[in-house]
């Protein structure tokens, strides 16, 4: 029998916690934990990247995506330095990821040409926990401590493992040889309530109140359910950030969509007309379209108490998880419907919905963007997986991919670091190979790192019970970086992005036509195996940022005539004619 080593202490360790795959890109620091998961059987797989970068974002995906920990790993030096962006978006969008480091340093006066000060390189990413390991008996508790702190804290942290140490043998009996796991991955480590007066408070602002508003972020996964009783309650009107998109059934007529210069008219009104602001598990920095200060009493919900009221004024604070919190309320708001409001939400959204169909609708040359999602949002398999890059193409999905209830979509949501949407739907696929995924994304995020990783999908897809991994890559040869037009001599390369799937034996299909946008979708959807869809669309097409509500009284400070005006805009909201939205 071969002699047990550290690395495979290491793997043993990932095994407990239950991590199905590693990723990560090889190097004679980490060589021997790649060993050792190469033996592994599977149990957990290693899956390369074509660079550290990649590999932290599928780490994230894989977090995002399934709510477990992530775990990457890499060498010293540049290695290392490369998974600062992946981890980076783990920490800003509160996700567990563990990074694992292999060392070496084997330089005449104990230093390496690749040498970086791991701690301080990772100090501020992974604040909560970065950790070097020295000995054989420290690493399961080093590791499992990792684990424990990334799952609590929502965030990513680092273990550090120099090379001898991977390699050395391991004795029969450690002092202290098995960590315990007291966490389960990615889910709370308690039930957490607000206090009852605070409940008590938050419902009474809440029955006093005649135009609600619920704006609903990634932290209410879960709690669809409770969000759409109470606002039917309340009368209310409801958008999302973001990220909190996917969480409620957009479809529902008083859903405005997503608030934010991505977002849609119908939510910046509906922030401008409120008087009473419930905001669930969201930290959304887009304060510009929130509400004007004084215009409305809030209560925010948040599982991490340290994030209420760093983006806005609150009168009643809840720490709590969203789902039971809202629950709690529900026992307390009385039942009093404001249908009024409800029914001027509901016009605002309708006007909103024929506008954007509208939109879509206009001649481009050759094709506009916003038709290619809407086509998709009528094809969107139920329980598929949406990874979405950064650049113009969060503006179309924000407003015109409807999704059904049961889709999970992610994106780089608050770091805003462009080439995530193929290694996250990598690292989704890898975790749901049963059901389809589709990442959307430009053309400069597919030039950025999407044209290598389609070889890791092409390395994989074989394996995969539904081979569906839809590529859609919005071609407008816009190398601006600002969209909505583009400046003389900023016309991006040629690239045959679709040509390029071709060439590794996957689906490519190119589409220049507006009404050759349907059928291409349904081409991609039937094929037997992953595929690109190239839509050569119009970068002139506007952005179209929504303006605030109120927006000639923004940066104003809320006191004197100022605060007269405010009061007089906000009462004009109670007088609004259907066809008259402030």
């Amino acid at each position: 029998m071969a002699e047990r080593i550290v690395a495979d202490l290491v793997v043993e360790r990932l095994r407990a916690w239950r991590v199905p795959r590693v990723f990560g890109c090889p190097g004679a620091a980490i060589a021997p934990l790649v060993g050792a998961l190469d033996d592994a059987g599977g149990d957990p797989a290693f899956v390369p990247a074509r660079h550290e970068e990649t590999a932290s974002y599928m780490a994230t995906g894989h977090a995002k995506f399934t709510g477990g920990v992530g775990v990457c790993l890499a060498t010293q030096g540049p290695s290392a330095v490369h998974l600062l962006n992946g981890l980076y978006d783990a920490k800003l969008d509160s996700k567990p990821v563990v990074a694992i480091i292999g060392e070496d340093v084997t330089g005449p006066l104990g230093g390496a040409h690749e040498e970086i000060g791991l701690s301080r390189l990772f100090g501020d990413v992974c604040n909560q926990f970065v950790r070097y390991g020295r000995r054989p008996e420290q690493v399961p508790a080093l590791l499992d401590q990792a684990f424990r702190t990334a799952a609590a804290t929502r965030s990513p942290t680092c273990v550090v493992l120099p090379r001898a140490l991977q390699v050395t043998a391991v004795p029969d009996l450690l002092p202290q040889a098995a960590g315990v796991v007291t966490a389960t991955p990615g889910e709370p480590l308690a039930r957490v309530l607000p206090h009852d007066a605070d409940l008590d408070a938050a419902a009474s602002l809440l029955g006093n109140g005649r135009r609600v508003a619920v704006l609903v972020g990634q932290g209410a996964h879960g709690a669809a359910e409770e969000i759409t009783a109470l606002a039917d309650r309340l009368g209310a009107g409801v958008a999302t950030s973001l990220l909190g998109k996917p969480v409620l059934d957009e479809r529902m007529p008083f859903h405005t969509g997503v608030l934010g210069e991505v977002g849609t008219t119908a939510a910046a009104q509906l922030m401008g007309g409120c008087d009473t602001l419930l905001m669930i598990g969201t930290n959304d920095p887009w304060t510009d379209w929130f509400p004007m200060p004084g215009q409305v009493r809030t209560i925010q919900i948040d599982i991490d108490g340290r994030r209420i009221g760093t983006r806005y004024p609150v009168d009643v604070p809840l720490v709590g998880d969203a789902a039971e919190t809202l629950r709690a309320l529900l026992t307390r708001v009385p039942d009093q419907p404001h249908r009024e409001w409800r029914g001027m939400v509901e016009k605002m959204v309708d006007r909103w919905r024929v506008a954007a169909a509208e939109r879509a609708a206009t001649p481009a040359d050759p094709v506009d963007p916003r038709l290619v999602l809407r086509e998709l949002s009528t094809r969107l398999p139920r329980h598929a997986g949406v990874a979405v890059d950064v650049g113009s193409v969060v503006y179309w999905y924000a407003r015109h991919l409807e999704l059904p209830p049961g889709v999970q979509a992610r994106l780089c949501g608050t770091l805003g670091s462009m080439g995530c949407a193929l290694p996250y739907a990598v690292a989704a696929k890898l975790a749901r190979p049963d059901e389809p995924v589709f990442a959307l994304l430009g053309d400069g995020a597919m030039q950025l790192n999407g044209l290598a990783e389609l070889i890791t999908v092409a390395h994989h897809w074989t394996r995969w019970r539904d081979p569906r991994l839809i590529v859609l890559v919005l071609n407008n040869r816009d190398r601006s970086g600002v969209g909505g037009g583009r400046s003389p001599g900023e016309r991006g390369p040629e690239v045959p992005y679709a040509g390029w799937a071709r060439l590794l034996g996957l689906h490519g299909v190119r589409v220049d036509r507006p009404d050759l946008v349907g059928p291409a979708w349904d081409e991609v959807l039937a094929a037997d195996r992953p595929a690109v869809l190239e839509a050569v669309v119009d970068p002139a097409v506007p952005l179209d940022a929504p303006e605030p509500a109120l927006a000639d009284l923004r940066g104003l400070v809320a006191d004197g005539d100022a605060a007269r005006r405010v009061r007089e805009r906000v009462i004009q909201t109670e007088a609004i004619a259907a066809d008259e939205i402030v």
